[in-house]
Formats: C-alpha cells, sequence, structure tokens
C-alpha cells in the first residue's frame, strides 16, 4: 500500500521552473505534486542520534526523518516518512575509487529493490559533482541526473541528465538560532511534477558524502 505524505502547501512558484507536464516518479507518484515544493532541511551537530536529520514543510510540519547507522561494516542510512515507515535505504560502497551510493525501496538492500545508485563524477573533487544512474540504466554511459555547486554554501542544483533543465536546488537558510542550537538549516525548491522523496534522498547522500569534506 502507498504511502501517504503530509499534505505539501503550494508556495510561490520560482521564476522558470522545469516544466514536466507528467509526473518525474523515482521512489513513488505520491511525491510528485503539480507545484513547486519548498522543503526546510535541518541537521544537527554533535550527535549520533535518530531525529539529528530532518526534513519538514514550510509550516515546519516533519515529513521525513533519517535513520542512520555507524560503526558497522556498511553504513546505512534508512530515510524514514512521518509515522516512521521507511522510503529508501540508503548503502555506501566502501574501498571505491568514486564514491558510491545505492538507493532501495524501503527497508529493502536486495538488488531487485534498487531504484538509483550515485557516485562522485572524479576521484579528487573541488567541489560537489554526482552522477545520478536509475536502476534501469544499466551501461550508466549517460547519467539520468546530475547534482552540482557547493555543499559547503548549501548552494547545489540538481539537473536533468546532461542537460542545463533544473528539477530542484538548495540554498543556505541561516538563522542567528542555528549557531547557538548547533544546527545546519537549509531549503530546498524541488520544481513540479519532480519526485521530492527522490531529491531528499539525493541530499542525504550529499550529506553523507561531505561529511568530512569542504566541497
Amino acid at each position: 500500500m502507498a504511502q501517504q505524505p503530509v499534505n505539501v502547501p503550494a508556495p510561490t512558484p520560482p521564476p522558470n521552473p522545469a516544466m514536466y507536464s507528467n509526473p518525474v516518479s523515482i521512489i513513488g507518484p505520491q511525491y510528485c505534486l503539480p507545484y513547486p515544493v519548498d522543503l526546510a532541511v535541518v541537521r544537527k551537530f554533535m550527535t549520533l542520534a535518530d531525529g539529528s536529520f530532518t526534513v519538514t514543510d514550510i509550516n515546519d510540519n516533519i515529513m521525513f526523518k533519517v535513520k542512520e547507522k555507524h560503526f558497522s561494516l556498511h553504513d546505512k542510512r534508512t530515510l524514514l516518512d512521518p509515522a516512521g515507515n521507511p522510503v529508501v535505504t540508503i548503502t555506501e560502497k566502501l574501498f571505491s575509487a568514486h564514491e558510491k551510493h545505492f538507493v532501495f525501496r524501503g527497508a529493502s538492500t536486495d538488488a531487485k529493490d534498487l531504484l538509483f545508485t550515485v557516485e562522485t563524477s572524479s576521484v579528487l573533487q573541488l567541489k560537489t559533482a554526482l552522477n545520478v544512474f536509475l536502476a534501469g540504466n544499466t551501461k550508466q554511459e549517460v547519467c539520468d541526473f546530475k547534482v552540482k555547486g557547493s555543499w559547503t554554501e548549501r548552494s547545489c542544483v540538481v539537473y536533468a541528465g546532461e542537460s542545463n533543465t533544473i528539477v530542484a536546488q538548495m540554498h543556505k537558510k541561516e538563522t542567528v538560532g542555528s549557531y547557538f542550537l548547533n544546527k545546519d538549516r537549509f531549503a530546498v525548491t524541488v520544481y513540479p511534477n519532480i519526485d521530492y522523496a527522490f531529491i531528499v534522498a539525493l541530499i542525504v547522500i550529499l550529506d553523507d558524502i561531505n561529511g568530512d569534506n569542504t566541497a
């Protein structure tokens, strides 16, 4: 049974949004809305507790949380809906020249439930650059989505394939309280008909890859 997401309020449309007349569903059609979706991502520092990474709508309603598993053979993160149900599970391929992450449906890590893979576009990166390959793209000669930008400045952009078509973008959202509460808060705009759970999964991977980097 499809998971029912929180009702997301419609914000003011951004300039020149990507115009997809049909939903671009990667994780599920229930995450594709016909208007732009504004999300806020809050990352708490100095903690390994579940809930240190949360995603809310513009009214501060929790839409996703991240359950993290450290200190094991495989780092694993699970994206949860507000009721605590697993939406996707993210694993990392260790000891790889290109950092590579695999995203599976629900709580699964079986190959049959693979949704997409994400890898750094080069071994050494001064700026963030990720290639995203959907599960059906087995040759992986051309990526289905690309992420570019600066994670330090929280100004990454998600593009459709090798095109200049933007499907989502993020920007820093600083508050005075953020510094005192050891929180990092930034905003994400997902363009119409784009799977916003897919975009959130990409941000979780960005956070993981850049945890110890400055790109």
